[in-house]
Formats: C-alpha cells, structure tokens, sequence
C-alpha cells in the first residue's frame, strides 16, 4: 500500500524527470526523495524508474502505475481544495439572531471577527426580541440566538456568554454629566426614559427601587434602547441601560454612570438541544462571548 507521501513523491519525479527537480518541487532535500524512492521500488518489488541520460523516466511495467498515480493526486489536490474551501466556509451559511441590546454592538464586532475566520461564509444575522426567539430556532430560521435572559423550553439549551450590569444614562449637557456614580434615590429624582418591567432589563430596574422602598416615575417608555438612548439624548430625562448598547462609544452625547445597587443579569446562547450545532456557529458563540466579557477589561466607564 503506497501512502499519499510516496504517490507525491514519485509523482514528482515522474513530472520533472529528477531527484532534483522532485526535490525543488516538493521543497524538500534531495538525498530523501532518493532514499524514499528506493524504499517504495524496494517495497513494492518493481523497478519504477529507468535512469536515461540524467533523467529518470518510467519503466513500461510501471506506466500504468503512473497513470493512476496522476489520477489519484489530482483527487487528493480536489480533496485539499474542497477542505481549503470549507475552511474559508465557501458554499456554508451560519443564520444567527440576537435581541437588539447585544446586537446593536457586540454582534457586529463579533461578526467582523467571524468573517475574517470565514472569508466566503455567508452570513444571515436578525434581530429580534427575546419572545421571538423560540420560533426563530424551532422553526428552522436560524442556529442560534443571543438573548439577555434565559426562558423554559424542552428543545431549547442556553450557553452562558456574559454577565452584564445596567448603568445610568444621562445627557452629556445635564447637571448629572459630572458625576461618576448614582444612587436609585437620586435617580427618582428625575423623570425616566424606561423600558417596560416586564421586559428582563425593565424587571431588574424595577426590582432595584422596590428594594429601596422607592417610588419612580417614568416619563417616557420605549421599547429599544437606542431609541431610549435617543430620547435621553434629548433631554427628555435619564435612563437605565443594559451595558451592551451603550459600550465602544455607541452612544454619543450621553455619559454613563454606575449604579449603587445590584444591576447584574446573565446573558446566554440559546440553540435547539435535539440538532447538532455547526462548528461555525460554535466559533461565532465563542466570538461573541469574548467580545461581551473584553468589556470587564477597560470600556466600562
């Protein structure tokens, strides 16, 4: 049984007629194509070669051989290209989703990533909310979602990626911009821009002044945090916001300040548990998950 290095090596000597010009081709030492060429003649009890005029040439008992010999590099050079190509993910898509408060920023750098893994791998990314997400995965829409809370669903397992804490949001302009830290107290001072209680986000903001035996009004309620940053922005009040939407300056004219209070929430990548999940979406899990915990390095404020 010749082994795919002897079928290169003879191959090579047949193509450029010498143990040198093998030996160059294969970007090799010469002296080991000699020795593995005697080895293979040796091993197989053929002569393969015929030595004329400084050059080698095949044997008619071993022409046949060298024919299929051809046949057999040019499906091992397809098998390389088609494992060259699956690397770079030619012909593969990866469909993933996200709710809007990682995908606004943490995504798209994750992605940039990914692509520069996977430069011909398609890529179908989606934003939805987080009650929408089951039907994404159950339905075959897509191999993964990123959602900001982890909900009860047979066919549906949860990966960690991140933990996350809110912050206060104010207006680069307001009377708050100085500061660096904020009580639940002081916030209720000032109208809210919020989410609703109901949602994740809303509930561990609601929660936080329930705790502190604190009333709060929200002035304003929006569903998604750039228009809560927006809104902000404005002047048209504060605002607490989950600290993927606001990280690596996604939200200008604003200035972000930690909360004296447990603000923490886990983050997750939900995935059907009964189908295997692509190596290309385990590798954008990973992206993500890197990308979300690099801000405990230095972006937070």
């Amino acid at each position: 049984m010749l082994t795919l290095r002897q079928i290169e090596v003879l191959r090579a000597i047949m193509v450029t007629g010498s143990i040198a010009g093998a030996a160059r081709l294969l970007n090799v030492a010469a002296p080991g194509i000699s020795r593995l060429m005697k080895y293979t003649e040796k091993s197989l009890g053929v002569r393969l070669f015929d030595r004329r005029a400084g050059r080698y040439v095949p044997t008619p008992q071993a022409r046949n051989i060298f024919d299929l010999l051809d046949t057999v590099h040019r499906k091992i050079e397809d098998l390389q290209l088609a494992v060259d190509e699956l690397g770079r993910g030619k012909g593969e898509a990866l469909r993933v989703a996200s709710v809007p408060s990682i995908g606004s920023v943490m995504m798209p750098r994750a992605v940039a990533r990914l692509r520069r893994r996977y430069a011909d791998l398609a890529l179908d990314i989606d934003i939805l909310k987080l009650e929408e997400a089951s039907d994404y995965l159950l339905l075959g829409r897509g191999e993964m979602v990123a959602v900001s809370s982890r909900f009860d669903h047979p066919l549906i397992a949860f990966e960690p990626l991140a933990r996350g804490r809110l912050l206060c949001i104010v207006p680069a302009d307001g009377p708050l911009a100085g500061r660096k830290r904020i009580t639940p107290a002081e916030m209720a001072e000032h109208p809210l821009v919020g989410i609703e209680p109901k949602d994740p986000y809303g509930a561990i903001m609601d929660a936080m002044f329930t705790h502190a035996g604190l009333d709060y009004r929200t002035s304003i309620k929006a569903r998604f945090g750039v228009t809560v940053c927006g809104l902000v922005a404005a002047g048209l009040g504060i605002a607490i916001m989950d600290e993927f939407t606001v990280a690596h300056g996604a939200a200008p004219g604003l200035v972000r300040l930690e909360i004296d209070a447990d603000c923490t929430f886990q983050t997750y990548a939900a995935y059907r548990r009964d189908i295997d999940i692509s190596d290309y979406a385990l590798h954008f899990i990973a992206l993500l998950r890197a990308e979300m915990e690099a801000l405990k390095g230095g972006s937070r404020p």
